[in-house]
């Protein structure tokens, strides 16, 4: 976990060559990343640890003025915003992050009234979840609000992926390893579609479970461990020495990084 500091406040919105609050393609390159905009420890510090377990990566603001100037630094995958916060409304931190940004914002507060739900919505929250609240059923809202945003972004979802030598075409359903045509499954090539489009970021077995399958899945989870373990052997991968497909104890999988499969970094 990472606590915010004090930043220098970010520029004014509007500018012709500001730069997104929000890039769903950073999402690819790393762990997504979630800004807590929220001042209880108690609440801050298991939620931080549950988020790690997740495979996400956690950083917190302790006011609305470090929430916003943290979102423009951060540029997170997700903000989880307290509606009571020492120095403001977090409605007020919505509202701002909203003037240039389309963040996903997901608002926690201890009052459940319907008002209170209808305000953080309209003025632009994804979803609402009243405290007191389980890790668990806050990292499914994250999951699901992340993946409602996943299909509302523009056809770059189709576009084909291309990482070492392995070349991943969802319009063609067709995947390559050094120009070699690779025979997948429609679940091979789903659960691969899903681990290089977040290549060098882990991806816990419940996300795969979930976007794979479905989200009422009850098969063995096994499953998942004979699809990776196809993948690997088509791919020609080492399961004791992967190159591609790295198995990340207790949480889930993860494909290599560009940078892993650079050519100075093979051999």
């Amino acid at each position: 976990m990472r606590t915010g500091r004090r930043t220098a406040p970010r520029s004014p919105s509007g500018g012709s060559g500001q730069s997104p609050l929000y890039d769903p393609r950073c999402m690819a390159h790393g762990r997504r990343t979630i800004l807590m905009v929220e001042d209880e420890p108690s609440i801050t510090t298991p939620l931080s640890e549950a988020l790690e377990r997740e495979g996400f990566e956690s950083t917190v603001a302790r006011t609305a003025e470090e929430g916003i100037s943290l979102a423009g630094d951060v540029r997170p995958d997700l903000v989880l915003l307290d509606v009571m916060l020492p120095d403001g409304s977090g409605y007020d931190v919505c509202r701002e992050l909203r003037r240039d940004s389309d963040v996903p914002i997901i608002m926690l507060t201890a009052r459940g009234e319907e008002t209170d739900r209808v305000v953080g919505l309209e003025v632009g929250a994804d979803d609402y979840v009243v405290k007191p609240f389980s890790a668990r059923e806050l990292v499914a809202r994250i999951r699901a609000v992340l993946r409602r945003s996943r299909t509302a972004e523009p056809a770059a979802a189709d576009e084909a992926i291309e990482i070492g030598d392995v070349r991943l075409d969802p319009t063609r359903h067709e995947v390559t390893r050094a120009g070699d045509l690779v025979d997948l499954t429609r679940k091979e090539f789903d659960v691969l579609r899903l681990l290089m489009h977040n290549a060098g970021a882990v991806v816990s077995r419940e996300q795969l479970i979930e976007d794979v399958w479905d989200v009422n899945w009850f098969g063995p989870t096994k499953t998942l461990d004979v699809h990776v373990s196809a993948l690997r052997k088509k791919l020609g991968d080492d399961p004791a020495a992967p190159r591609y497909l790295h198995t990340v104890r207790g949480v889930g999988f993860r494909f290599a990084a560009p940078t892993e499969l650079s050519p100075d970094r093979s051999g």
